[in-house]
């Protein structure tokens, strides 16, 4: 019988409601007819629901870490709660009767395997089929010419945009930000719109950031949208500085692919995960336990980002995930949401970048967090305070950089200090805690923790940043990891 466990039925839900319906729905017997393939792939069960006939809904297990449900009520979710039901039997281990593959998944089975079949044809170059050799390799020829051709034309375009935006910031660094006030404002969001004609969406987002700060300023007169409208314009100003001399260079060597650069994505690239793979940054068999979670609502992006930190059981490192959920396609794209347990992936690709790395993968299966995976995780944590802060301070000084850094770290106590918290290392090194900007406040949670033992001797998650108005570095606590849980301030 398939294994399922209730971390993977959590992460294909579309929502948390769904989830516990489907939950539900099995729990109160929902299914009357429960069937499998003798090999194990296939799933299927008859679900009584509010329509005149019952509903078939099925699994299919062609991809053990990728199954795919179907099921024959109108729902627009997917999967959906009836989907989540039969994994749910599944997950309890109800008896299955033995049935015949029905012919119709066959078929999907078939297409799914001619589409992936094609596709890895496209992109080795295989999937030319003609007598002719030479006239094969000449109509590959040019395609590859057409698609350089195009791919330069975009360079240029870019660089044409880049004048732009090199031009705005050196008007505003001579004027200064205050006269960015009133019916100007308007005029800069003009050049915003054109940017994203220029094929660069991320400067667009980072002029609309501006503006954004300055609006609110101009509202409420509070220093931190000053502060944070300074730090918005400098990495601005980096980035258009350091694109120019970039996208230059490839055109002068004619090399218009992608490479291993945070750039392209600062620019507004979007990467796929066949090409991160091509580039190198492709990580075999990682064993990835999530440790924090939380969601930001980006207002110059105008979306929603749901991000997860998860620990390499391996390394130590700590990775993040970012999914981004656009306010015209809520609908369309679904939440993530916390995550108790391991994901067992085949192949994560990494971003190209420095810090705390964005991770993706295709498929994985999740277990449940073991002991061992604990007490990995603090023989892995950083025990000198002195050398994880040179390597942020390093990190954040970097105008490109994200403004956290987040790490594994032991310490002797948590505990208060003056108006605030601190961290203490069993070598007596200290730092203070706090709340990054933008991010849901943690650090008095601490306070609100059930067992003194949680604050003493432990490994904290932590991220890293930079307080502007106390002029130092401090950490927010994200989660506390013992020998027997991960206790989560941010979930």
């Amino acid at each position: 019988m398939q294994q399922v466990t209730e971390q993977q039925i959590q992460a294909m839900a579309p929502n948390a409601t769904a989830a516990a319906n489907g939950r539900k729905i099995s729990q109160k017997g929902g299914f009357v007819r429960l069937e499998r393939s003798a090999d194990d792939t296939f799933y299927l069960g008859e679900c009584t629901g509010s329509g005149k006939s019952n509903y078939i809904t099925t699994v299919d297990f062609i991809e053990s870490d990728n199954p795919v449900c179907r099921c024959s009520c109108p729902s627009r979710q997917f999967p959906c709660k009836h989907g989540l039901a039969l994994l749910y039997e599944i997950l309890a281990k109800k008896n299955f009767g033995i049935c015949e593959i029905p012919e119709d998944i066959l078929k999907k089975r078939e297409k799914k395997q001619a589409r992936e079949a094609k596709n890895t044809a496209a992109q080795t170059g295989d999937g030319v089929t003609c007598e002719d050799p030479e006239a094969a390799a000449k109509k590959k020829a040019a395609a590859a010419k057409s698609a350089k051709a195009a791919k330069t034309k975009k360079l240029k375009k870019q660089l044409e945009g880049l004048e732009l935006a090199a031009k705005l910031i050196q008007d505003l660094t001579r004027a200064g930000l205050g006269t960015m006030g009133g019916t100007v404002l308007k005029n800069y969001e003009q050049l915003a719109k054109q940017l994203g004609d220029y094929y660069l969406p991320g400067p667009q987002r980072l002029l609309n950031g501006l503006i954004l700060e300055i609006s609110a300023f101009q509202k409420d007169g509070k220093e931190e949208h000053y502060e944070a409208a300074i730090a918005i314009l400098e990495k601005f100003r980096t980035l258009v500085k350091k694109s120019q001399q970039y996208l230059s260079d490839k055109l002068e060597q004619g090399d218009v692919e992608q490479d291993d650069t945070v750039l392209y994505e600062e620019l507004g690239g979007i990467w796929k995960l066949s090409e991160l793979e091509a580039l190198g940054k492709g990580k075999a068999d990682a064993n990835l336990i999530q440790l924090s979670f939380w969601v930001n609502y980006d207002a110059a992006r105008k979306e929603y980002i749901d991000t997860g930190c998860w620990a390499d059981l391996k390394s130590g490192e700590v990775f993040v995930t970012r999914n981004y959920r656009p306010l015209k396609a809520l609908k369309y794209v679904k939440e993530e949401d916390t995550v108790f347990g391991v994901a067992c992936v085949p192949m994560a690709v990494c971003y190209p970048g420095e810090g705390n790395l964005r991770v993706r993968w295709d498929s994985a299966r999740f277990r449940p967090v073991e002991r061992e995976d604990l007490q990995k995780l603090h023989a892995l944590s950083g025990t000198s305070l002195a050398a994880e802060t040179k390597a942020a301070k390093n990190l954040l000084k970097n105008a490109l950089a994200e403004p956290m850094y987040i790490r594994l770290i032991s310490f002797a106590q948590l505990g208060k200090t003056g108006d605030g918290f601190a961290l203490e290392t069993e070598e007596g090194e200290t730092i203070a805690l706090g709340d990054a900007p933008g991010m849901e406040p943690s650090t008095d949670r601490l306070a609100l923790l059930p067992e003194e033992s949680l604050l003493r001797h432990q490994v904290l998650l932590g991220a890293f940043y930079y307080d502007s108005k106390a002029g130092r570095l401090k950490m927010q606590p994200l989660s506390i990891i013992t020998d027997e849980a991960v206790v989560r301030l941010l979930y």
